[in-house]
């Protein structure tokens, strides 16, 4: 007889399903190995006997009509949150005294039930589903590591004893937050208690009653052969895995007469018939068909396009960080200017915010305040006279960094402006900035003690103005000093018709294509532009220079 190969990998396997759970179905095939049915030693008197009836031997059959042997072999098929009562229970539920909740008293019925029609199908396997008030008592002490001095911390401990149950989704319409989202000083207590991972499971435990024979229904004789956990994302998880090649699991138990038994554990799960796939792949194909639908309606079927001669201009944007500055807790003031002519932006467009109150952390020698604040516009650029030859002006991003102490006293740090990139794509933007000063020590007293500093009355006074129109601006008395630096992380894309069109433009004058050095790589407004202008002039050379028989009166070029 080969010796039996056990398997002493007990640790639990993880499945992803787009089955219905309800199909799963678990095959359990339990028996004993060390039989409670040894031969009995003779009677003194009957030691001289040579032989020994072999029939003495033979097992009874029990009141219940279950012989020995059946009793130390059991395999049963179960199915996801099938209940299966344990002698205990039957037991206990018949006395409807022991009956407290509506679940014990419907537990009642059932087993009533079996016991009318000849009684439950199983001996030794039960089962514990989601609703019993059943906690496995290993869980609470799962071990992490393999060391035998290991003691487990205090993550592994609340682990262990959250109860995760799936509960019916609420909506949030109406709902008053009853706490705080953001807690600003929070407690070693408070992190500890909410520093834990709470999703919810239906959890199914598969049991065995390993007592000795006639003395099944003590609890102390319960063992877990399997449990399973399944969330709402399909994800099964199985402890132990599923049996499959390799040997069966060995259970051990204690006591004056210590048995071993061994248990498989296989996933007999019906396979879908080619008709339920394909009704299945249909609902799928049905309702991936209609999800598109409705993503398509809030898109729309038609792209939209800019008007001939236009430019759109998306800007992406986040206020990375800012250090270098005097004073601890930071935030950023920042809006976008376009110039007066040409541009314009929708109505609701916001072209300016303000970001969350940050403190600095050290990083090398400076202090960094770290904002990841995002913000995000667009703006249009309308070229309509053509045959000027100033470059468009482009917007403008200017900043104001302030602080804000305990007492509530701010203090500008710093301003700032920088001209938004030209060309699109991904762009990283260091700003430097410096705020204005006054002479003596009273000033910088004031400014420690009370707060407050000199301030720009006009934000785009940091550049030039858009609202001056002299040759020369002074700033002669000004005195200033240079500050810190803002951090912006831009993400520009560029929208124009002028980029369809250069293709033909290439494909209709070869002499416009060489001067214009690939048109459709040149990104920036004021390439392209002078790019046109130069094109036509070229064209309008080319037709007064050729003879007048090679021009079509449309004015293209005849072949």
């Amino acid at each position: 007889m080969a010796e039996t190969v056990w398997s002493t990998d007990t640790g639990e396997a993880v499945y992803r399903s787009r089955d219905p759970v309800r199909n799963l179905r678990l095959r359990v095939h339990l028996q004993r190995i060390t039989s409670s049915n040894f031969l009995h030693y003779q009677p003194a008197a009957e030691l001289w006997k040579d032989l020994i009836d072999l029939a003495t031997f033979r097992p009874q059959p029990t009141a219940s009509g279950h012989r020995p042997e059946e009793d130390e072999e059991e395999e049963i098929v179960i199915g996801w949150q099938e209940k299966l009562f344990s002698q205990f229970e039957v037991d206990l539920y018949q006395n409807e005294a022991a009956c407290q909740s509506p679940l014990d008293y419907q537990y009642r019925q059932e087993i009533l039930k079996l016991e009318n029609s000849g009684g439950k199908k199983n001996r030794r396997i039960f089962t514990y589903t989601d609703s019993d008030r059943y906690t496995n008592l290993e869980e609470h002490c799962q071990r992490m590591t393999t060391a035998a001095s290991e003691v487990p911390s205090f993550l592994v401990e609340r682990m262990a004893n959250v109860r995760r149950r799936r509960q019916d989704r609420r909506g949030m319409e109406g709902s008053i937050l009853k706490s705080r989202i953001v807690t600003w000083e929070p407690s070693e207590e408070f992190v500890r208690n909410n520093h834990v991972i709470n999703t919810p499971l239906q959890t199914m435990h598969i049991m065995a009653d390993l007592g000795p024979y006639k003395k099944l229904g003590y609890k102390k004789y319960e063992h877990v052969l399997c449990t399973l956990k399944v969330d709402s994302n399909g994800v099964i998880t199985v402890k132990p895995d599923f049996t499959g090649l390799k040997g069966p699991y060995r259970i051990e138990t204690e006591g004056e007469k210590q048995e071993l038994w061994k248990y498989t554990i296989d996933n007999v799960s019906p396979l879908a018939q080619p008709e339920e796939e394909e009704r299945e792949r249909r609902v799928f194909k049905d309702l991936y068909g209609r999800h598109k639908e409705y993503l398509s309606s809030l898109i729309g079927t038609d792209f939209e396009m800019t008007v001939p001669g236009a430019l759109r201009l998306f800007v992406n944007g986040e206020v990375v960080s800012a250090q270098g500055y005097e004073y601890d807790n930071l935030y950023v003031h920042f809006f976008v200017e376009l110039p007066t002519t040409h541009w314009s932006s929708p109505a609701f467009q916001q072209l300016s915010g303000v970001t969350q109150t940050c403190t600095t952390k050290s990083l090398g020698m400076d202090k960094v305040a770290h904002f990841s604040y995002p913000f995000t516009f667009e703006a249009f650029f309308l070229h309509e006279d053509e045959s000027s030859d100033a470059l468009p002006e482009w917007p403008v991003l200017y900043c104001e960094v302030l602080s804000l102490d305990f007492w509530q006293r701010y203090r500008v740090e710093g301003y700032g402006a920088v001209v938004l990139p030209a060309t699109p794509g991904s762009h990283t933007l260091t700003v430097s900035t410096w705020r204005p000063v006054e002479l003596g020590m009273v000033a910088e007293l004031r400014r420690f003690f009370i707060g407050g500093s000199l301030e720009l009355e006009d934000l785009s006074y940091v550049r030039i103005p858009g609202s001056f129109k002299g040759e020369h601006l002074s700033r002669f008395g000004l005195r200033t000093e240079t500050t810190g630096t803002v951090t912006f992380r831009l993400h520009c894309l560029q929208q124009s018709r002028a980029f369809m069109e250069s293709s033909s433009l290439r494909k209709r004058m070869r002499s416009v294509l060489d001067r214009l050095e690939g048109f459709s790589q040149q990104s920036s407004i004021h390439n392209v532009l002078e790019a046109f202008r130069r094109a036509r002039r070229r064209m309008q050379e080319a037709r007064e220079s050729l003879p007048q028989d090679l021009v079509s009166p449309s004015g293209t070029l005849v072949s």
